[in-house]
C-alpha cells in the first residue's frame, strides 16, 4: 500500500513538471513597455534656426526633445501596439493639438504566412523615423520632413520568405492624422527584399487624390561588422489640384571605430518640382545639398549624439546673421537620448 501511495505522488509530481514545462513553452510573451527620452543642445551660426527641417528647432537652448512611451503585446495570433508621446518633437509630428499617439493599431495573424493589421501607424516609407531611438542622426532630412509621419488604415502583408514579403493596403485620405477628411481611399504598398544576410530593401508606394503620390526606396547593407550603408531615395508628385512635387536621394554610411563609438555621414539632395505645392525647404523649381557629420557615443542605454549640418542651397534659401538672404546655413548640436 505504502508503495502504491508514494508511486502515486511520484506519477503526480511528475505530471505536474511536464505541464508546468509545455504551459511555459507554449506561454504568450509578457507585456512589453518601450520608449526614450531625449534632450537637445543646438546653435545655428547665424544666430537663429534656419534650416527647415523637423524636430530641434529651438537655437542656442538647452530643449527637450520628447518622452516616448509605448506598449505591444501578443497573445495567441493576436498583437496590439500602442504608443504615446509628449514634448515638442512629439508636437511637431502631430498636427493636431492635444494629440499624443504615435501608434495605435491591432493585428492579427490569418495564417503563418499572412497578418492582417488596422488603426494609426508609422508610415512604412522613408528611411527615418520620428523616435529619435530609430535614427542614427538627431536632426532629420528633408525627405524625412515632406514624407508622410503616420497613415490610418488597414494593411495585409503576406511573407513568402523570410527574403521578400508583401503588403498591400487601404488607408485615409490625408496623412498624419487620425481621421479621414472624407473617405479611405489611399493605397500603399511595400515590396520587401533581402538578397543576401544583412541586406535589406524595401520599394514603397502610397497613392490617393488628396495626399498625391510617393514612391520610395529605402535600402541598409550592414556590409562588414564595423561599416553599413544605407540610402533612401524618393519622388512625391502632389495632388492635381495643386501640381509639383518633390524627388530627391540620401546616402547613409556609418563606420564603428569602437564597440561604443559610431562615426556617420548623412549626404542629401532634395529637389523642388514647380507647381502649387509648398514643401519645408527649398522653394519650388530649386533644390539644396546636405551634409551632416554624426557620431554616436553609447553608455549603456543612454546615447550621446554631437553633430555638424551644413546645408547649401541652389537658391538664396537661408539668412546670415544680418538677416541677409544667403544660399548656405551650418548648424551645430549636440543631444543625449536614453532609451528603454
Amino acid at each position: 500500500m505504502k508503495k502504491s501511495i508514494i508511486t502515486t505522488i511520484i506519477l503526480a509530481l511528475t505530471a505536474t513538471v511536464l505541464y508546468a514545462q509545455d504551459t511555459t513553452k507554449h506561454a504568450d510573451p509578457p507585456l512589453s513597455i518601450y520608449g526614450s527620452v531625449d534632450t537637445y543642445y543646438k546653435y545655428d551660426f547665424s544666430g537663429h534656426s534656419n534650416i527647415p527641417t523637423s524636430f530641434a528647432t529651438d537655437n542656442n537652448s538647452v530643449s527637450i526633445g520628447m518622452v516616448d512611451i509605448g506598449l505591444k503585446k501578443k497573445a495567441g495570433k493576436a498583437s496590439f501596439v500602442g504608443e504615446v508621446s509628449f514634448g515638442q518633437r512629439s508636437d511637431q509630428s502631430i498636427p493636431v493639438a492635444n494629440n499624443h499617439i504615435q501608434n495605435l493599431f491591432v493585428a492579427y495573424d490569418l495564417t503563418d504566412k499572412l497578418n492582417i493589421t488596422g488603426g494609426y501607424m508609422a508610415t512604412f516609407l522613408g528611411y527615418e523615423v520620428t523616435p529619435p531611438t530609430g535614427n542614427f542622426n538627431y536632426s532629420t532630412s528633408y525627405l524625412f520632413t515632406n514624407g508622410p509621419f503616420q497613415n490610418a488604415g488597414v494593411k495585409l502583408t503576406y511573407a513568402f520568405s523570410d527574403k521578400i514579403s508583401l503588403m498591400a493596403g487601404i488607408f485615409n485620405d490625408l496623412w498624419n492624422v487620425y481621421t479621414s477628411a472624407k473617405r479611405v481611399n489611399t493605397f500603399g504598398s511595400q515590396l520587401m527584399v533581402a538578397p543576401v544576410k544583412g541586406w535589406t530593401a524595401y520599394i514603397n508606394l502610397l497613392t490617393g487624390p488628396a495626399s498625391g503620390t510617393e514612391i520610395d526606396l529605402t535600402t541598409s547593407y550592414q556590409i562588414t561588422n564595423a561599416f553599413k550603408l544605407g540610402l533612401n531615395a524618393a519622388d512625391f508628385s502632389a495632388p492635381d489640384s495643386l501640381k509639383g512635387g518633390f524627388e530627391g536621394i540620401a546616402l547613409y554610411p556609418q563606420v564603428s571605430v569602437s564597440p561604443n563609438v559610431t562615426l556617420g555621414l548623412r549626404g542629401e539632395y532634395f529637389k523642388t518640382k514647380t507647381g502649387g505645392y509648398t514643401p519645408a525647404g527649398p522653394a519650388p523649381g530649386s533644390s539644396v545639398t546636405a551634409l551632416t557629420f554624426t557620431a554616436n557615443i553609447k553608455g549603456g542605454p543612454l546615447t550621446f549624439i554631437p553633430e555638424v549640418r551644413l546645408d547649401n542651397g541652389s537658391k538664396t534659401i537661408f539668412t546670415d546673421s544680418n538677416g541677409i538672404a544667403t544660399k548656405s546655413a551650418s548648424q551645430f548640436s549636440l543631444a543625449a537620448v536614453y532609451a528603454f
